[in-house]
């Protein structure tokens, strides 16, 4: 039996505090050429394609902005518009959000970006859950869950009728008879959320459709994933976690008319390298007090007791008080409040966790924060890897450097080789748009795609 190919992804670190901006090798988050040289590497390791986040506000915690954040991403499309002039094979994938934008617009920047990458455009499509954000935007406030899900469904499924509003025949281009079109474009979209007609004027692009990415591990998450989706992103940090998730996940397509390998799934995942598994893990536990710091791990400890801890000692005992349970949260913006639905159950399992290990404040932060790690040599990164996506925990990783912009260059370097002496991932690019590099099949020419329930953030 063929051993399955790993799928790799790069993640341009920002918008997140596990960005070391600073590092003695850290660069900029907003000079083009950082983009640059992070995509030129991602490209010459023959990854998939390249991800972009997005913030839509400066976070801020207790009224005052969250310095220790990484800010100044530029937008997003400019970004991708950019690179796609100084790169010619890596896909170029965007955070676009659906509760603040409108579908005509987000689709034709997407198809515009297809048509300018020939064919190496993606969107993650997400939510806005609170009014935090809502403020930068003219309709403001936020929409309750029922209709945000109910929105991110109907977005979806409105970008998808402008895209097959156009079949790809219509262009003709005839010098000699004169004519240069056949009727196309059309569009009448009307539905709880939207009532927009008239004709789409970007042609139908190289891909049809971009590649369709997700986040979000909940239920409303894996359902939208399994209905509509190309990719999703998780968060499960063992192999055990991640072949259930895979499982779970899978399991759900054929009742949407698709096969396995329809979707896939890519967890994001950081990684270390050092000569000696030894050094990686000296080399780790370095990184993860620079992306920790004492101020860091208070503003942590804040998010969770939902109350002022600046006087808290961060290298002392977790906070004896439990925390302030409410709707009013000190953490506007920030997915915590949402993943810390029992604050106090929270709090005990942290401090059954810091009497176990005997650990002051920052180091239970550092422990609960850590998203899943490869740390080693290049060698048994490359089998981990390897060992993951052959075991159904996954079909490849989106990789988060924690150094911008070249901290993606060693592993280019040193682990991709051994993946591709492994012949479990590509020496070269053998498509040219992104659902090839996928290994995904053409988009449909008809929006006739189940939605699913939600989109996730």
């Amino acid at each position: 039996m063929p051993r399955k190919q790993i799928h790799l992804a790069a993640h341009f670190p920002g918008v997140n505090n596990t960005t070391v901006w600073s590092d003695p090798e850290a660069g900029s988050h907003i000079e083009f050429d950082s983009f640059v040289h992070f995509a030129r590497t991602a490209e010459r390791a023959r990854f998939d394609f390249l991800f972009l986040a997005e913030g839509l506000r400066l976070r801020e915690q207790n009224g005052v902005i969250y310095d220790l954040d990484v800010v100044g991403r530029p937008d997003t499309f400019t970004v991708l518009a950019a690179l796609a002039a100084v790169t010619d094979r890596l896909g170029l994938a965007g955070t676009i959000n659906s509760t603040f934008n409108e579908p005509y617009e987000v689709a034709r920047q997407f198809a515009s970006l297809d048509h300018l990458s020939a064919g190496r455009a993606a969107w993650n499509v997400v939510t806005s859950w609170d009014e935090f954000t809502g403020e930068n935007f003219r309709r403001g406030g936020f929409l309750p869950q029922d209709k945000r899900y109910l929105r991110a469904k109907e977005f979806l499924a409105a970008t998808w009728e402008l895209f097959d509003s156009w079949r790809g025949d219509e262009i003709v281009a005839d010098k000699e008879t004169g004519e240069f079109w056949r009727p196309g474009g059309d569009f009448a979209i009307r539905s709880d959320q939207f009532d927009i007609h008239g004709r789409f004027p970007v042609p139908r692009s190289p891909q049809g459709r971009p590649v369709i990415l997700q986040a979000g591990d909940s239920e409303e998450g894996r359902e939208f994933a399994a209905s509509g989706a190309d990719a999703i992103f998780t968060r499960h940090g063992t192999l055990e976690a991640g072949q259930a998730f895979y499982a779970d996940v899978k399991g759900r397509l054929a009742k949407y008319g698709r096969s396995p390998d329809d979707l896939k799934i890519m967890p994001a995942a950081t990684f270390v390298l050092g000569d000696t598994e030894a050094e990686a893990q000296e080399k780790a536990r370095h990184v993860r007090h620079q992306q920790v710091s004492p101020a860091t791990a208070i503003k942590f400890l804040e998010q969770l007791w939902n109350r002022d801890l600046s006087d808290h000692d961060p290298d002392g005992p977790l906070p004896t008080v439990d925390p302030v349970v409410g709707e009013n949260t000190i953490s506007r913006g920030r997915a915590s409040v949402r993943m810390y639905r029992d604050p106090i159950r929270t709090a005990n399992e942290w401090r059954e966790l810091a009497e176990a290990k005997h650990l002051s404040t920052r180091e239970v932060i550092i422990e609960v924060t850590g998203r899943q790690n490869f740390i080693g040599t290049p060698g048994r990164v490359a089998e981990l890897l390897d060992e993951f996506v052959q075991a159904d925990a996954s079909d490849g990783f989106v990789l988060v450097p924690h150094i911008t912009p070249g901290g993606l260059d060693e592993f280019a370097d040193t682990v991709v080789p051994l993946l591709q002496e492994r012949g479990v991932f590509r020496t070269e690019y053998e498509g040219t748009t992104l659902r090839e590099h996928l290994g995904l099949k053409p988009a449909p020419t008809t929006a006739t795609t189940d939605l699913g329930t939600a989109v996730a953030e």
